[in-house]
């Protein structure tokens, strides 16, 4: 089992176990730290790491990781025992060996958003052409899986941060979707009509696929509570959510 941890900074990081830190964008990075595996050898998108954010990372574990079972996780979030910000919380290679006993991807526990929908939720927090262009490529070119899209953009519900927990052979199947649809979408995305977080495009993107594919093939799947190494402003997010929806002219916060 192999947990990589991405990151785009020096960080303390666990090195114990199953986790490995994994320096994400390393191709435009002038230092990597000792004992961080770099994501431009081999085959790789680290340069892309900008519109792509942690998916270089998981890019190079689909192309170069060779462990029976591959994780991703963030340098400030972690699957856990129990949500908390403490790090001695999160999963350990056994609890998580245990958890896929019966499970095929283990996955955060998903977040409810009440009000409103993933769809509307997508489209108020970002630029709203690359959605669009998603949602013509998955009708088009992946049309087993549009079902699912569609099922996906009304529930209130989704599994985020692209962190998850999955055998060699799940994970190979999931990247394989992800960035099969990612690719077609930036053929047709103009990255020059997008600035600030915008510019993450991809990333972003790739939430909404996650439960596409899940609900499309059926996997069986766990959830478990985030440990947040740093604490979230809940008033300053909450007031960033109704800005959104309903100032949709104003400046955009999306993540914290």
């Amino acid at each position: 089992m192999t947990v990589y941890v991405a990151t785009h900074k020096k960080y303390d990081i666990p090195s114990d176990g199953c986790y490995q830190p994994i320096m994400v964008g390393s191709a435009l990075r002038d230092a990597i730290p000792d004992a961080f595996q770099r994501d431009d050898l081999g085959e790789n998108i680290s340069e892309k790491n900008p519109n792509y954010n942690e998916l270089t990372a998981i890019y190079w574990a689909w192309k170069n990781g060779h462990s029976n079972v591959i994780g991703l996780m963030h340098y400030r979030r972690y699957l856990g025992s129990k949500k908390s910000h403490d790090l001695r919380d999160r999963l350990t290679k056994a609890q998580m060996e245990y958890l896929l006993r019966d499970n095929e991807v283990i996955l955060p526990k998903a977040r409810n958003y009440f009000i409103e929908n993933q769809r509307n939720h997508y489209l108020h927090a970002h630029a709203n052409e690359p959605y669009f262009i998603m949602e013509d490529v998955i009708r088009n070119d992946f049309p087993d899986f549009y079902p699912a899209f569609q099922q996906m953009e009304k529930s209130t519900k989704a599994h985020l941060f692209n962190m998850f927990v999955m055998r060699k052979d799940v994970f190979d199947d999931y990247a394989s979707f992800l960035f099969g649809v990612l690719d077609k979408v930036e053929q047709r995305v103009d990255l020059s009509t997008l600035e600030g977080q915008d510019l993450r495009v991809f990333g972003f993107l790739s939430e909404r696929l996650m439960d596409t594919w899940l609900m499309t093939r059926g996997y069986s799947y766990t959830e478990a509570p985030v440990v947040s190494l740093e604490k979230t402003n809940w008033f300053d997010k909450g007031m960033q959510f109704l800005k959104r929806k309903f100032f949709p002219n104003t400046k955009k916060k999306v993540h914290f």
